[in-house]
């Protein structure tokens, strides 16, 4: 239970953190990481071990996805309106964001198993961790990968959408979603329901088109 109460404490530190400075920057789930993972390298913990005992909070990562879809149930004739709109922004999306994370790779000529888990990245992590066996990527690190790619999305994403103007909620929340999977809709849901409801509809069709774009290339 030790490692369960350091991972609450620490993404408690990051809400709390979030709320007094109010700059999106400060992301929960980011200094949570950056926390947990310093600890893990301080005391020599091994990750197997440390996800062996966090087992029970990240088997309520399923619900919590499944709690996303509330919003889409209440905003369903607003969305069915819009559905080629979304349809084509989280497709665009979602290929913008696998050209980028394997270009990215490549350019700076990261391993073959490092290419290899980022070509998934924009899928949701438990959706890269399925496909790390096809791909051939170690699951840990495709996992992880998705996280950082999700992290990164959500802090950079929102103000560089802002600055160029784009401030349809939809919009905003199809891009984010598509991109930064969960972590960007954690994210997309603080800007409105909206947002989040869009962001999820982005995160869907982002981990379906990778699973799509695997299962055909592979």
């Amino acid at each position: 239970m030790t490692w369960v109460a350091l991972t609450l404490l620490a993404f408690a530190l990051g809400v709390v953190a979030q709320i007094r400075t109010r700059s999106a920057l400060v992301n929960p789930t980011l200094i949570a990481t950056v926390v947990v993972a310093a600890v893990l390298l301080v005391t020599g913990t091994p990750y197997g071990t440390y996800q062996a005992q966090v087992r029970p909070v990240s088997f309520l990562l399923g619900p919590a996805v499944v709690a996303l879809a509330v919003p889409l149930y209440r905003l369903r004739a607003l969305l069915a309106r819009e559905w080629r709109a979304l349809a084509l922004g989280g497709l665009t999306g979602t290929l913008v964001g696998v050209g980028a994370d394997t270009g990215l790779a490549h350019l700076l000529g990261l391993s073959e198993a490092a290419q290899r888990s980022l070509s998934t990245a924009p899928a949701t992590s438990p959706v890269a961790l399925q496909l790390a066996p096809l791909t051939g990527a170690p699951p840990v690190l495709a996992a992880t990968l998705a996280v950082l790619s999700g992290l990164v999305g959500a802090l950079v994403l929102p103000p560089v959408l802002t600055r160029l103007g784009v401030r349809h909620p939809l919009a905003r929340g199809v891009a984010i979603g598509s991109v930064a999977h969960g972590v960007g809709t954690a994210r997309a849901r603080e800007e409105g329901e909206q947002t989040g409801a869009a962001s999820s509809i982005g995160m869907g069709l982002a981990a379906l088109l990778v699973t799509l774009v695997v299962a055909l290339t592979r």
